[in-house]
């Protein structure tokens, strides 16, 4: 899947939101170049539950290490920024612009840049503060929704770097097709805040629509008589019949009888009514049943079902066993085990039935410096003098 194979990519970011704009692009087949601070970017060492992201998010990319503090290093971005036809930035307001590198200066070494910025606020009175993840959640209602009343709770992953990387990478797109039209640039950029709001919007439209707040999802009114998570004998089972036909398919292979053949259990809104009635009655059903044999009947029933999964364990599903996990080499690999590897998931889109491939295993610190430069034109001598000069690595 390359079909971004002719587009450079300048990507400035640590963490998640930025460096999940550039993976996005690098699966697509984009030529992207990290560039990382000397001594290779800190969130390669971050702890607990930081120690996933590099490797997880800076796959199908190049790494250069340089000192952008120093006139020989700036005049490195200055080169690599002439080549490029994107950049991606996610560091605080104005870090950039204070070094000689935000959009007003790289328009003006490349008109047709297409200048891409991760941050916590669009345009207004909060653009300037700072945010992460987290402050995006509790602030833009997800945590509310996520947690029992009372209790705001954030969703359990960085969706909102993610999903605002994904906007970042949607922004990007559309600026390079229109550039094909203009030959113009543009700035583009994606927030935490916005983000959030945009993912509860339907909880503003439910109030705006029924005048109810929208109850927070442990304490919400279900649309649907069957929609709960239940225990079976060995493990969990999610369940939902969310249609007055797979009620009555439901109803047929568990062989319900009194409830398939009364007309006062035939209608959704009706079951609603009913389900202090309905829902005991399944959790004794089902908590008789293995998961095996729960999963074999609701697959027959045709409903949406789903066992209760853990992170760790997902590198042992069948259907992404299929094709839908990279094997992926560990950029910072233990001396103990040099050539350990990793399964993680591949780009969830297929374009023509395909996947996108692994291209490039996440970079060791500054390990395309030397390809890099050369590439730009610097000969050995130079390049080896600035590796000299500490200016590179």
């Amino acid at each position: 899947m390359q079909f971004l194979q002719n587009i450079r990519v300048i990507e400035f970011s640590h963490m998640v939101m930025g460096p999940s704009v550039g993976m996005i692009l690098g699966d697509l087949g984009a030529e992207v170049i990290k560039i990382e601070p000397i001594g290779g970017d800190k969130t390669r060492s971050l702890p607990g539950s930081g120690a996933g992201y590099f490797a997880m998010f800076n796959r199908n990319k190049k790494s250069i290490c340089l000192d952008i503090k120093t006139e020989e290093g700036r005049q490195v971005i200055r080169d690599l920024l002439a080549s490029a036809d994107v950049m991606i930035e996610n560091f605080r307001p104005g870090a950039l612009d204070k070094l000689g590198f935000g959009y007003d200066d790289a328009k003006k070494i490349n008109p047709g840049i297409i200048y891409q910025s991760s941050k916590g606020f669009l345009s207004g009175p909060y653009e300037q503060r700072t945010a992460l993840d987290e402050v995006a959640q509790m602030m833009g209602g997800l945590a509310y929704m996520t947690g029992p009343p009372g209790r705001p709770l954030r969703a359990g992953s960085s969706v909102i770097d993610i999903t605002g990387g994904m906007f970042g990478v949607i922004g990007i797109l559309s600026a390079l097709l229109s550039r094909t039209q203009t030959s113009e640039g543009a700035q583009v950029t994606s927030a935490l805040f916005e983000t959030t709001v945009f993912l509860v919007g339907q909880h503003m439209a439910q109030h705006a629509v029924t005048g109810i707040p929208a109850a927070p999802m442990p304490a919400r009114t279900s649309a649907w008589a069957v929609y709960d998570v239940f225990e079976t004998a060995d493990a969990q089972m999610f369940v939902g019949v969310v249609s007055d036909g797979q009620w009555q398919r439901f109803c047929e292979v568990f062989k319900l009888t009194h409830w398939h053949d009364n007309d006062k259990y035939r209608k959704n809104k009706d079951r609603v009514i009913l389900r202090d009635e309905i829902i005991p009655y399944l959790k004794t059903l089902f908590i008789a049943l293995s998961n095996d044999a729960l999963e074999a009947r609701l697959t027959e029933a045709g409903l949406p079902f789903a066992p209760i999964s853990k992170p760790e364990e997902l590198k042992d599903n069948p259907h992404l066993q299929h094709n839908g996990l990279h094997s992926i080499k560990l950029p910072e690999p233990d001396p103990q085990e040099p050539d350990k590897s990793v399964l993680l998931p591949k780009l969830p889109v297929e374009i023509n039935g395909q996947r996108a491939t692994l291209n490039q295993h996440p970079p060791t610190a500054g390990g395309n410096t030397g390809t890099v430069l050369s590439e730009l034109g610097y000969d050995d001598k130079k390049i080896q003098s600035l590796i000299n000069s500490g200016i590179v690595a």
